[in-house]
C-alpha cells in the first residue's frame, strides 16, 4: 500500500485519529504503538465506531478495511510530508528550551491578521505531534507554523525532514531534558539541527540578534538569516516599562512608537514578544495589527498566565520548567512591587544527574531574591533544601491537604514546575 494511495482515501476522510476511544465518523485510524500498548489491537474497534479505514503494521489483524504498512508511524510522517507539498506554503519552525508554545502562538495571532494561518495545537510538538499537526491543515491554509520539541540529539533534525520548514527560528538555548541530551553542548547541537536543516535548503532563519549564543550559531550554520532587530530593513526596537505583573512595552518602528499592554507575565517573554514582531514584519503585517494582536492574546494552559481569585492574585506557570526558566520566572516574579509575595516551586524533572545541583542553584537564588514566602514541591527540592524558612512537600497531594488547613489569602504567587509534578492541582485551593 503507497502513500500515494492511502492520501486518496485520507482527502475523503475526516481526519487522522489515533486513539480508537475517540474517533470519529469517517476518520482514517493509524494503529501506533507506545510503550504500553499496540494500536493494531484496536483496529477493529475504531473501525466499529466509523472509522472509514485503519492503517495497521500487524498482519494478524488485517480485515475487509485495515492497510497493511511496514511501519505505521513511518506512514504516518510520510503522509504528513505528502499533504505538506501539496499544500505548498510557506511553513514556520519554532524551537527553543523556552518560550516557543508562548511565541508560536502570538506569532499565530499576528499572521492571522493577513493570512489564513495554521499551526501547531497544544503540544503536539514530536515524532507523532508534527505529522498530525500537518495533516490537520486545510487545503485553503496560507501560511504554518509548526512547534517542535526534542528530548534528544536527532529529533529535530527528523521532524524537519516531515515538515520541511522554509522558514525556521530558535527562541532561546538553555538547559533542559540534560538527561537526554547528556549535556549543554548536546541540547546545542540538538536545537541548531533546524538551522542545518535551513542552509541545506537554503531557508530563512529569523534570530534574535541580542542573544550570543544563537549568533554565533546563526554565523556558523546559516547562509540566510534576518535578526530580529532588523527583520525588514527598517529597525525595531522593543523595550520594557515600568509595570506590576503584567508586561509593559514600548515599541518603535518606522517613526513611529507604539504601547503595548500585554496579558504576559514576565520580562522573559520580552523576547517572545519580539519575537514574533519581527516575524510578522517580516511576513508583511502592519505593525498596528502587530501590536493588536499582542494585546489581545491571553495565555492559557498554566503558560504565564495571570488569575485574580477571590483571595489572590496568580501566575500559573506550571505546564514546564527548567533551570533557565525556573529562574527567569523567580527573578522576573521577585521584582514585583506590591503586595506579599509567595513563591510555590515544584521539582524540575529529566535534569539527569546534573538534577540536585540544579535544584541547589535555584534555592540559593530563592534565597537571594525579594519573595517573601516560598514552598517547594517535590522530592528532589526536599532533599537539597535542609533550611526552616521554606516549607517543603513531597507532592503536590500533600500540599493540598496543607492549603486546605491553611488557607493563603492577599498574595501575589507565583506557581512553577514541571508538569509531572501536578502543581494545578493547588490552583482551587489559592
Amino acid at each position: 500500500m503507497n502513500t500515494e494511495h492511502i492520501y486518496k482515501i485520507f482527502k475523503d476522510s475526516a481526519g487522522i485519529a489515533t486513539d480508537s476511544r475517540k474517533v470519529s465518523d469517517n476518520q482514517l485510524f493509524f494503529a501506533l504503538w507506545g510503550e504500553n500498548f499496540n494500536g493494531n489491537k484496536y483496529a477493529a474497534d475504531a473501525l466499529s465506531k466509523g472509522a472509514c479505514c485503519a492503517v495497521i503494521d500487524d498482519p494478524q489483524y488485517e480485515s475487509e478495511k485495515t492497510f497493511l504498512v511496514d511501519d505505521c508511524l513511518a506512514e504516518l510522517q510520510a503522509l504528513a510530508l505528502h499533504h505538506r507539498k501539496q499544500l505548498n506554503i510557506p511553513v514556520i519552525a519554532i524551537t527553543g528550551t523556552n518560550g516557543k508554545t508562548t511565541t508560536k502562538e502570538l506569532l499565530a495571532a499576528i499572521l492571522a491578521k493577513k493570512y489564513k494561518v495554521h499551526f501547531t495545537k497544544g503540544n503536539l510538538n514530536n515524532h507523532i505531534g508534527v505529522p498530525l499537526t500537518i495533516l490537520s491543515a486545510s487545503v485553503d491554509t496560507q501560511i504554518m507554523i509548526v512547534e517542535m520539541g526534542a528530548n534528544h540529539i536527532g529529533e529535530i533534525k527528523a521532524l524537519c525532514h516531515v515538515a520541511e520548514p522554509d522558514y525556521g527560528l530558535i527562541t532561546n538555548i538553555g538547559t533542559a531534558h540534560i538527561e537526554g541530551f547528556g549535556s549543554f553542548e548536546g541540547v546545542v547541537k540538538a536545537k541548531t539541527e533546524l538551522y542545518e536543516y535551513l542552509r541545506k535548503v537554503n531557508g530563512v532563519a529569523l534570530y534574535n540578534d541580542k542573544d550570543a549564543l544563537i549568533t554565533e550559531k546563526i554565523f556558523k550554520y546559516v547562509n540566510r538569516a534576518v535578526p530580529f532587530s532588523d527583520p525588514t530593513g527598517t529597525l525595531l526596537t522593543l523595550e520594557q516599562e515600568p509595570s506590576d505583573i503584567k508586561l509593559l512595552l514600548k515599541a518603535s518602528y518606522n517613526h513611529k512608537d507604539y504601547t503595548i499592554n500585554t496579558n504576559l507575565f514576565g520580562k522573559y517573554n520580552y523576547w517572545n514578544v519580539k519575537a514574533a514582531m519581527a516575524v510578522g514584519l517580516f511576513f508583511e503585517v502592519a505593525m498596528e495589527d502587530i501590536t493588536a494582536s499582542i494585546e489581545q492574546y491571553s495565555p492559557s494552559n498554566n503558560r504565564s498566565q495571570v488569575k485574580l481569585t477571590e483571595k489572590n492574585t496568580l501566575i500559573c506557570d506550571s505546564y514546564n520548567a527548567n533551570p533557565s526558566s525556573m529562574s527567569n520566572a523567580l527573578q522576573s516574579f521577585a521584582s514585583i512591587p506590591s503586595k506579599p509575595k509567595l513563591a510555590i516551586l515544584g521539582d524540575m524533572l529529566e535534569l539527569g544527574a546534573s538534577s540536585e545541583e540544579e535544584h541547589k542553584k535555584l534555592v540559593d537564588t530563592l534565597i537571594n531574591s525579594r519573595v517573601d514566602k516560598a514552598i517547594l514541591v517535590g522530592k528532589t527540592f526536599s532533599k537539597v533544601y535542609d533550611g526552616k524558612a521554606y516549607k517543603t512537600f513531597n507532592n503536590s497531594e500533600d500540599l493540598c491537604e496543607y492549603l486546605k488547613e491553611n488557607p493563603v489569602k492577599g498574595y501575589n504567587i507565583l506557581v512553577k514546575g514541571s508538569r509531572g509534578i501536578g502543581l494545578e492541582k493547588i490552583y482551587d485551593l489559592l
